[in-house]
């Protein structure tokens, strides 16, 4: 550790979370809205190896200490691709090709593989906040300076911290999400009752379909998890991924799954789908991440193909949850247009951007409020679609 900076704080960069106690950075990430920026999350994806200098992913993380006392942090990583980020700049780094401007390696704020909105700085409450984020934004460009890093990225960006940053000089681009949001259901039934009768019916013969297959679903959390779920997930995550081919997210090694067994349970909800006299080993599994009145869909998979158990496991059996559980939001990952049809609606959510060449920054602020405005013209059409009943 290389401590530097402000008199009165200490900045050190950490190569691991490992060097950094775990109760202390929990006290900062703990009270934010989001689970991925918690210890046991992070430190999970460093020991299972799906982080390393050799996948591209190569953390240093910037800490500030005041009286061997940790009072604010940053997860980041150093990168020399854009895999696994889920904000796709691959047309920015076409731009910095042609003018010859070099575009990696480039340092990333975010969870890694997760694209759930809430990345922020991590700050101590009755800290000097403004002053802490100043202190930290100039020790990030100084460190991106000193060892030639092209740009500072923060992608998936809490939306009010978005505002704070944007001061710095960072760009701000906006980027379509999906979210299911509770909107006082009592029931699923209730939730049905929202949408026009054609995709009623849809989904009710989605749900009946299961049945007529011979294949239930149960949902586990916590405590409740069976052990074996935590080995059982892997496989089929990577039939998930492989089925896609090299368009696949198969980031996270088979040990990244077990080891949240002792050090995450607390958060992981399992939706579970067994077949007809087997109840022991299930044919699918969707594994879903819950804090507070939020759920967040992670990864799923089974081991043969069932007709519209996607939908259930990774959309209806969560939604029919939610509702009993109080949760309030339910982000259910990248991607997939099917969405809007099972009634989660588009969003948007920003990165971050700061490139320290200033051809390349002044290229993105010309262009960007193009860009944004039309991405939120997508994402208005997209809620066009919704097949929610018309209100009178």
């Amino acid at each position: 550790m290389n401590p530097s900076g402000n008199p009165s704080y200490k900045v050190v960069w950490l190569k691991s979370l490992a060097e950094v106690d775990r109760a202390q950075w929990d006290a900062l990430a703990g009270p934010l809205p989001t689970p991925f920026l918690e210890w046991a999350w992070l430190r999970q994806m460093e020991i299972s190896e799906s982080l390393t200098e050799r996948t591209g992913w190569l953390p240093r993380h910037l800490t500030v200490w005041s009286h061997n006392q940790l009072i604010a942090a940053a997860p980041l990583y150093i990168k020399g691709h854009s895999a696994g980020e889920f904000v796709f700049d691959h047309a920015w780094a076409e731009v910095a090709n042609r003018f010859k401007i070099p575009y990696y390696p480039k340092l990333v704020g975010m969870s890694p593989f997760t694209p759930m909105a809430g990345y922020r700085f991590l700050i101590a409450s009755g800290h000097d906040e403004e002053r802490l984020t100043g202190l930290m934004v100039d020790e990030i460009e100084q460190f991106c300076r000193r060892y030639r890093i092209c740009s500072c990225n923060f992608l998936f960006v809490d939306p009010h911290w978005r505002h704070q940053l944007i001061r710095y000089g960072f760009i701000g681009w906006l980027h379509q999400s999906f979210v299911w949001q509770n909107l006082g259901y009592q029931s699923f039934d209730d939730y049905l009752a929202a949408f026009n009768s054609n995709q009623r019916h849809n989904i009710k013969r989605e749900r009946r379909s299961l049945a007529k297959q011979g294949v239930t679903m149960k949902i586990f959390q916590g405590d409740e998890i069976p052990a074996t779920f935590f080995s059982e997930i892997y496989p089929f995550y990577e039939r998930t991924n492989d089925k896609f081919g090299p368009w696949g997210c198969k980031y996270l090694k088979d040990s990244f799954f077990g080891g949240l067994a002792e050090s995450y349970r607390h958060r992981l909800v399992f939706v579970a789908a067994f077949e007809k006299g087997n109840h022991n080993s299930p044919q699918g599994l969707s594994f879903l991440v819950t804090k507070g009145d939020q759920l967040f869909g992670r990864y799923w998979g089974s081991s043969k193909e069932i007709n519209n158990l996607h939908f259930n496991a990774c959309y209806y059996s969560p939604i029919e949850w939610a509702i009993a559980n109080g949760i309030k939001r339910f982000d259910p990952g990248a991607g997939g247009y099917h969405k809007i049809r099972r009634g989660f609606t588009a969003i948007g959510n920003y990165s971050l951007h700061r490139f320290f060449d200033q051809r390349l920054d002044q290229i993105m602020k010309a262009h960007i409020e193009e860009i944004n405005r039309l991405e939120q013209e997508h994402i208005d059409e997209l809620n066009l679609e919704v097949p929610f009943a018309r209100q009178a």
